[in-house]
């Protein structure tokens, strides 16, 4: 096994996440500034991977989040109930009237299609989770039954606070002896006041000495800034080996380093793929060249539920790794942040299995 998980039991999580969770304002196929009309979903990073895991492959998921107690929170609230995903953990502020004291995360995204690039807007300033302090969440109780934690740097960039609790939730998984997966993630727009890429590299760093899954590259995790903490990772096999290689050295906890390859031909079509280390060994992941994109957003989050699934189940790593890609390119090829495929069509992806219509 590639790392160490705790049995099943009938009263735990197989996985808990720690992370925002929005409501996106999708206009479809015109326009955020034209539209009269919009579409509502959930979305946030760390959630969507509860929310795949649970809805595309049955496993229990819970989500630690927090709402203000109004009727956008309250819709939040409907559309992961929709997911599937465990509430129990969620923590309701009072609401102000207005919006003073706490408020709940929205964000408006448009798809790119061809050489228009997807365009996104958050609104996410003073949200409720952005205010959990260190000592409000009873971590102790919520991973005695959980097997897998996960969290990223979406939710470590929201506030000092937010990186600090980040921090607890992560060593109360390990005393507990849970798993701890963390995506990078990184978002300028959230580092911007938090001194920009070096501050988040630095977040990273610390953070990751208790992780044992970690969703990047080199340059989230890189002591000096250079040309990978600039943009996405594009590797070879070797190439990505030799970088694998050097990021376990300074981070020896590391049991897996896993990350996604994404070349940008059009907002329209990528080539989609990912790499893995494992135990000294690197894994390619399934390649899929070309994929037509409807709505890429979340397809990271759906390569990282496809993999912990694999991982989960006692799959090897590059069974895990072709899992993620497949049911990352699924989650792209429809709209909203999260997946809406189903087991049977990601092993159906991952076995070749075309697009013609199936009756």
């Amino acid at each position: 096994m590639i790392v160490s998980i705790k049995p099943v039991t009938e009263t735990g999580h197989d996985l808990v996440s720690l992370g925002e969770v929005m409501v996106r304002f999708d206009p479809g196929e015109t326009r955020i500034a034209r539209t009269r009309n919009f579409t509502v979903w959930e979305g946030g990073g760390e959630y969507n991977v509860a929310r795949g895991l649970r809805r595309c492959f049955g496993m229990k998921t819970a989500i630690v989040t927090a709402l203000v107690d109004n009727p956008v929170g309250r819709l939040v609230e409907d559309l992961m109930l929709q997911g599937g995903v465990d509430l129990r953990y969620v923590l309701w502020s009072k609401f102000d009237s207005i919006g003073r004291e706490s408020r709940n995360g929205i964000y408006f995204l448009e798809r790119g299609f061809g050489r228009r690039g997807a365009v996104g807007m958050m609104d996410r300033g003073h949200t409720a989770i952005s205010q959990v302090k260190p000592g409000e969440i009873d971590w102790d109780a919520i991973f005695t039954y959980a097997r897998w934690f996960h969290t990223g740097g979406v939710m470590a960039a929201l506030s000092e606070h937010s990186t600090a609790v980040v921090l607890e939730a992560m060593l109360a998984a390990k005393r507990h002896g849970v798993v701890v997966s963390f995506d990078a993630n990184y978002r300028p727009s959230l580092w911007k006041e938090r001194g920009g890429r070096r501050a988040a590299v630095e977040v990273n760093r610390m953070l990751a000495e208790h992780v044992d899954v970690f969703f990047g590259h080199d340059g989230d995790l890189s002591a000096e800034l250079g040309k990978s903490s600039q943009g996405p990772a594009w590797h070879t096999i070797e190439s990505f080996g030799e970088m694998a290689q050097n990021v376990i050295r300074h981070f020896p906890g590391l049991k897996v380093l896993a990350t996604t390859m994404r070349r940008v031909h059009s907002a329209s079509c990528n080539d989609w793929g990912a790499f893995g280390y494992a135990n000294g060994k690197v894994a390619e992941g399934i390649r899929y060249n070309n994929l037509e994109i409807f709505d890429r957003v979340g397809g990271g989050d759906s390569f990282a539920s496809g993999l912990i699934y694999g991982l989960l189940m006692g799959r090897d790593l590059k069974w895990s790794l072709d899992c993620g890609v497949a049911h990352g390119a699924l989650a792209m090829l429809t709209p909203g942040d999260s997946s809406m495929a189903t087991l049977a069509e990601v092993e159906g992806l991952m076995a070749g299995d075309g697009a013609g219509v199936k009756r």
